[in-house]
């Protein structure tokens, strides 16, 4: 396979690295493998980054993949823009599997809100450790 055809096959991992802030050190073709070589902020994220590998291939026998955790690299911001019927419990369930969890949101966004019941449509919610 070209270089360009696992990049191709490959983008939803590249994007979500490059949304999520991650330094990705090389990206080329070795052998016919695409082979991807990242820093990403912390555990929890390289297991985020393996779910996306696995998302694309179960096997990833075409990538050579090596994602190290560099706590020098920033944490990602993840944002939620609130929709009508939102409550920070249900956004919580949806960020983190859990709806008692939304006192986390809260507190990242005490910038804007006073009180976790009133949240509006359209506001921003900082997530954090999503």
């Amino acid at each position: 396979m070209s270089v360009e055809a696992l990049k191709a096959k490959y983008k939803p991992v590249i994007d979500f690295l490059s949304t999520r802030g991650a330094l990705i050190h090389h990206l080329h073709e070795e052998a016919g493998k695409l082979v991807l070589d990242a820093s990403v902020h912390d555990e929890a994220e390289k297991n985020r980054v393996w779910d996306q590998i696995k998302g694309v291939d179960g096997n990833y026998d075409d990538l050579k993949a090596d994602i190290k955790v560099d706590a020098n690299v920033p944490a990602p911001v993840v944002t939620y823009t609130v929709q009508g019927g939102d409550t920070l419990s249900k956004i919580s369930k949806q960020f983190y599997g859990s709806a008692n969890q939304y006192m986390k949101i809260f507190e990242a966004n005490k910038d804007q809100l006073s009180d976790p019941d009133k949240i509006k449509p359209g506001q921003v919610l900082k997530i954090p450790n999503a």
